[in-house]
Protein backbone atom coordinates (compact mmCIF):
# COMPACT_ATOMS: atom_id res chain seq x y z
CA UNK A 1 0.00 0.00 0.00
CA UNK A 2 1.31 3.59 -0.62
CA UNK A 3 2.20 5.77 2.31
CA UNK A 4 0.10 8.09 3.68
CA UNK A 5 1.17 11.83 4.09
CA UNK A 6 0.23 12.46 8.15
CA UNK A 7 -1.59 15.54 8.51
CA UNK A 8 -1.22 15.92 12.34
CA UNK A 9 -3.21 18.39 13.92
CA UNK A 10 -1.69 19.82 16.93
CA UNK A 11 -2.02 22.65 19.06
CA UNK A 12 -3.12 23.72 22.81
CA UNK A 13 -7.08 23.23 22.86
CA UNK A 14 -8.96 20.90 24.20
CA UNK A 15 -11.63 19.15 22.90
CA UNK A 16 -14.60 17.61 26.07
CA UNK A 17 -17.35 16.82 26.97
CA UNK A 18 -20.44 15.69 29.46
CA UNK A 19 -22.35 12.66 28.61
CA UNK A 20 -24.87 10.95 31.18
CA UNK A 21 -23.43 12.35 33.99
CA UNK A 22 -20.22 11.38 33.57
CA UNK A 23 -17.10 13.66 34.31
CA UNK A 24 -15.45 15.37 31.70
CA UNK A 25 -12.98 13.84 29.68
CA UNK A 26 -10.47 16.35 28.12
CA UNK A 27 -8.73 15.36 25.11
CA UNK A 28 -5.85 17.80 23.28
CA UNK A 29 -5.49 17.87 19.64
CA UNK A 30 -1.56 16.61 20.54
CA UNK A 31 -3.48 13.13 21.79
CA UNK A 32 -4.63 12.19 18.18
CA UNK A 33 -3.05 11.67 15.13
CA UNK A 34 -5.30 11.95 11.65
CA UNK A 35 -4.61 11.22 8.42
CA UNK A 36 -5.55 11.75 4.57
CA UNK A 37 -5.65 8.33 2.25
CA UNK A 38 -3.20 8.62 -0.53
CA UNK A 39 -5.81 6.08 -2.59
CA UNK A 40 -8.31 8.37 -1.43
CA UNK A 41 -7.49 11.99 -0.45
CA UNK A 42 -11.10 12.95 0.26
CA UNK A 43 -10.77 10.77 3.50
CA UNK A 44 -9.28 10.94 6.52
CA UNK A 45 -8.69 8.87 9.13
CA UNK A 46 -7.83 9.52 12.63
CA UNK A 47 -6.44 7.26 15.43
CA UNK A 48 -7.22 7.90 19.25
CA UNK A 49 -5.50 6.00 21.79
CA UNK A 50 -6.73 4.99 25.33
CA UNK A 51 -5.09 3.33 28.39
CA UNK A 52 -6.32 2.38 32.12
CA UNK A 53 -9.72 1.88 29.76
CA UNK A 54 -12.71 0.51 32.50
CA UNK A 55 -15.58 -0.47 30.24
CA UNK A 56 -14.28 -2.50 27.48
CA UNK A 57 -16.77 -4.79 27.99
CA UNK A 58 -19.52 -1.88 26.75
CA UNK A 59 -17.86 -0.65 24.49
CA UNK A 60 -17.35 -3.82 22.78
CA UNK A 61 -20.89 -4.57 23.03
CA UNK A 62 -21.69 -0.92 21.30
CA UNK A 63 -19.31 -1.87 18.60
CA UNK A 64 -20.96 -5.43 18.03
CA UNK A 65 -24.21 -3.71 17.67
CA UNK A 66 -23.02 -0.63 15.53
CA UNK A 67 -24.00 2.00 17.49
CA UNK A 68 -20.31 3.62 17.97
CA UNK A 69 -18.67 5.18 15.01
CA UNK A 70 -15.15 3.41 14.44
CA UNK A 71 -13.07 0.53 14.91
CA UNK A 72 -12.17 -0.98 18.64
CA UNK A 73 -8.37 -2.38 18.24
CA UNK A 74 -6.29 -3.91 20.83
CA UNK A 75 -3.63 -1.83 20.39
CA UNK A 76 -0.75 -4.54 22.16
CA UNK A 77 -0.77 -6.04 18.46
CA UNK A 78 -0.27 -2.75 16.64
CA UNK A 79 3.54 -1.73 16.71
CA UNK A 80 3.24 0.82 14.12
CA UNK A 81 0.30 3.20 12.97
CA UNK A 82 1.20 3.22 9.37
CA UNK A 83 0.19 -0.68 10.23
CA UNK A 84 -3.00 0.77 10.28
CA UNK A 85 -3.35 2.94 7.48
CA UNK A 86 -2.77 -0.20 5.42
CA UNK A 87 -5.64 -1.88 6.49
CA UNK A 88 -7.33 1.21 6.30
CA UNK A 89 -6.64 2.00 2.86
CA UNK A 90 -7.24 -1.49 1.79
CA UNK A 91 -11.31 -1.79 3.72
CA UNK A 92 -11.75 1.52 1.89
CA UNK A 93 -11.10 0.49 -1.66
CA UNK A 94 -13.01 -2.85 -0.98
CA UNK A 95 -15.58 -0.91 0.46
CA UNK A 96 -16.05 1.64 -2.91
CA UNK A 97 -15.59 -1.62 -4.81
CA UNK A 98 -18.93 -3.15 -3.45
CA UNK A 99 -16.08 -5.67 -2.41
CA UNK A 100 -15.85 -6.11 1.46
CA UNK A 101 -15.31 -9.51 2.96
CA UNK A 102 -17.17 -8.50 6.16
CA UNK A 103 -20.39 -6.36 7.14
CA UNK A 104 -18.91 -2.90 7.78
CA UNK A 105 -15.68 -0.68 7.43
CA UNK A 106 -14.94 -0.75 10.82
CA UNK A 107 -15.15 -5.04 11.17
CA UNK A 108 -13.18 -4.64 7.68
CA UNK A 109 -10.33 -2.68 9.13
CA UNK A 110 -9.49 -5.05 11.62
CA UNK A 111 -10.05 -8.38 9.24
CA UNK A 112 -7.30 -6.58 7.26
CA UNK A 113 -5.19 -6.08 9.92
CA UNK A 114 -4.96 -10.06 10.25
CA UNK A 115 -2.66 -12.27 8.49
CA UNK A 116 -4.79 -14.81 6.94
CA UNK A 117 -8.63 -14.72 5.99
CA UNK A 118 -10.36 -16.01 8.97
CA UNK A 119 -12.94 -13.89 10.15
CA UNK A 120 -13.45 -14.60 13.46
CA UNK A 121 -10.11 -15.25 14.47
CA UNK A 122 -8.63 -11.67 13.52
CA UNK A 123 -11.59 -10.25 15.50
CA UNK A 124 -10.54 -11.79 18.17
CA UNK A 125 -6.88 -11.04 18.38
CA UNK A 126 -7.14 -7.48 17.06
CA UNK A 127 -10.57 -6.38 18.60
CA UNK A 128 -11.41 -5.36 21.73
CA UNK A 129 -12.33 -8.23 24.80
CA UNK A 130 -14.12 -7.20 27.82
CA UNK A 131 -10.79 -7.08 29.81
CA UNK A 132 -8.85 -4.61 27.89
CA UNK A 133 -7.71 -1.83 29.87
CA UNK A 134 -5.83 0.13 26.30
CA UNK A 135 -8.00 0.93 23.18
CA UNK A 136 -7.38 2.27 19.50
CA UNK A 137 -10.05 3.72 18.21
CA UNK A 138 -9.57 4.42 14.66
CA UNK A 139 -12.25 6.48 12.74
CA UNK A 140 -12.48 7.94 8.66
CA UNK A 141 -14.40 10.61 7.37
CA UNK A 142 -14.83 11.78 4.52
CA UNK A 143 -16.79 14.83 2.89
CA UNK A 144 -20.12 13.62 3.55
CA UNK A 145 -19.76 12.06 6.69
CA UNK A 146 -18.32 13.65 9.74
CA UNK A 147 -17.69 11.72 13.32
CA UNK A 148 -18.79 14.07 16.28
CA UNK A 149 -15.25 13.35 17.96
CA UNK A 150 -16.80 14.72 21.21
CA UNK A 151 -19.65 12.06 21.68
CA UNK A 152 -17.50 9.20 20.42
CA UNK A 153 -14.42 9.69 23.39
CA UNK A 154 -16.78 11.02 25.88
CA UNK A 155 -18.27 6.98 25.69
CA UNK A 156 -14.50 6.05 27.00
CA UNK A 157 -14.06 5.55 30.36
CA UNK A 158 -10.43 5.67 30.72
CA UNK A 159 -7.28 7.92 29.79
CA UNK A 160 -6.99 9.46 25.87
CA UNK A 161 -2.63 9.55 25.44
CA UNK A 162 -0.51 10.29 22.47
CA UNK A 163 -0.03 7.86 19.74
CA UNK A 164 3.81 8.00 21.51
CA UNK A 165 2.66 5.75 24.02
CA UNK A 166 2.04 3.02 21.72
CA UNK A 167 5.68 1.57 21.76
CA UNK A 168 4.74 0.92 25.78
CA UNK A 169 1.45 -0.93 25.33
CA UNK A 170 2.71 -3.06 22.30
CA UNK A 171 3.69 -6.47 22.77
CA UNK A 172 6.08 -7.46 20.52
CA UNK A 173 6.40 -11.27 21.89
CA UNK A 174 2.62 -11.27 20.61
CA UNK A 175 2.84 -9.94 17.31
CA UNK A 176 5.77 -12.09 16.20
CA UNK A 177 3.47 -15.03 17.37
CA UNK A 178 0.56 -13.46 15.41
CA UNK A 179 2.45 -12.89 12.23
CA UNK A 180 4.84 -15.79 12.73
CA UNK A 181 7.60 -13.47 11.92
CA UNK A 182 11.19 -14.93 12.29
CA UNK A 183 14.62 -13.91 13.82
CA UNK A 184 16.09 -14.52 9.92
CA UNK A 185 13.90 -11.86 8.90
CA UNK A 186 14.42 -9.07 11.47
CA UNK A 187 17.75 -9.32 9.86
CA UNK A 188 17.20 -8.24 6.59
CA UNK A 189 14.39 -6.02 6.88
CA UNK A 190 12.22 -4.33 10.19
CA UNK A 191 9.56 -6.14 12.27
CA UNK A 192 7.07 -3.65 10.56
CA UNK A 193 8.13 -4.50 7.00
CA UNK A 194 7.22 -8.40 8.38
CA UNK A 195 3.83 -7.37 9.44
CA UNK A 196 2.95 -5.47 6.50
CA UNK A 197 4.18 -8.38 4.05
CA UNK A 198 2.09 -10.56 5.83
CA UNK A 199 -1.11 -8.28 5.55
CA UNK A 200 -0.83 -7.47 2.24
CA UNK A 201 -0.08 -11.09 0.49
CA UNK A 202 -2.72 -13.12 2.85
CA UNK A 203 -5.21 -12.67 -0.36
CA UNK A 204 -2.81 -14.21 -2.90
CA UNK A 205 -0.92 -17.00 -0.72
Amino acid sequence: MAATAERARSGRGVLGSRRGGRPKILLTYEMQSTHQLDLFPGCRVTLLLFKDVKNSGDLRKKAMEGSIDGSLINPTVIIDPFQILVATNKAVHLYKLGKMKTRTLPTEIIFNLSPNNNISEALKKFGISANDTSILIVYIEDGKKQIDQVDLISQVEGHPVSLKSLPEITNITEVKKIYKLSSQEENIGTLLDGVICRMSTKDVL
